[in-house]
């Protein structure tokens, strides 16, 4: 590994494909047809980058997803020593409007201080891999149901789902903070929420608003309208 750090230069994504080639020749010279050879490696290489519960097998798409941590994390200095200890959970695409389609990461809670440092970075630069897709990453959260009746165990106010979906929220529009929230009640009885972001991200965040409104109805079943506060003339 030494020899090939010593050797690399140039395009670094080039770099990284030439040292998987070298892998793939090195353990699997002729077990193997290089191309399913390269199949393997790189399915080992998305598997450090994604840790499922009970050991379920991640999805194609989340290999994918996965995948591209590896990578940025090989190939991009910015972002290197920061996800040299991240990964994900999980990952999901969303519809939105227009046709388009939002990624949506789970990452473990444990980390999500971590992956908020970051959040605009790496958002980014997944952006890029994922070109045409919005980037939302949330923090992995479990609802507890509420304790029988009687019953001396107490459920943390964070596990409630009132908590967690307010989590969500927060989760969701980073690096956008939350500085409002209002209700709107439908003449059907039904209601809306609308959520004030800080005009200070809109730069990082305008385009997305649609996205955090499709993202939120389909984790939590609840409408809501993301807006920036009117200013004023």
């Amino acid at each position: 590994m030494d020899a090939w750090r010593g050797q690399i230069g140039g395009n670094p994504s080039s770099s990284l494909i030439r040292c998987r080639e070298e892998l793939v020749t090195l353990y699997y010279p002729s077990s193997l047809p290089s191309s399913a050879s390269f199949e393997v490696l790189k399915m080992y290489t998305s598997r450090k980058k994604i840790h499922k519960d009970k050991d379920v097998e991640p999805t194609e798409f989340e290999e994918s997803v996965a995948q591209a941590f590896f990578d940025l994390e090989n190939t991009n200095t910015d972002l290197k020593s920061d996800l040299k200890d991240l990964y994900i959970n999980s990952a999901i695409q969303i519809d939105v409007s227009g046709g388009r389609k939002a990624v949506v990461i789970h990452v473990p809670y444990r980390l999500r201080k971590s992956f908020r440092k970051v959040h605009v970075k790496l958002v980014r630069e997944l952006e890029k891999k994922f070109s045409g897709k919005d980037v939302i990453l949330i923090a992995t959260r479990r609802i507890l149901r509420p304790p029988k009746k009687g019953s001396a165990v107490q459920r943390p106010r964070s596990r409630t789902l009132t908590a967690v979906h307010e989590a969500m929220l927060e989760d969701i529009v980073l690096p956008a903070e939350i500085v409002g929230k209002r209700t709107r009640y439908r003449i059907d009885g039904s209601k809306m929420m609308k959520i004030l972001l800080d005009p200070k991200e809109r730069n990082n965040t305008e385009y997305k608003l649609e996205t955090f409104s499709a993202v939120y109805r389909k984790l939590a079943g609840k409408d809501v309208v993301f807006e920036f506060p009117a200013t004023e003339a």
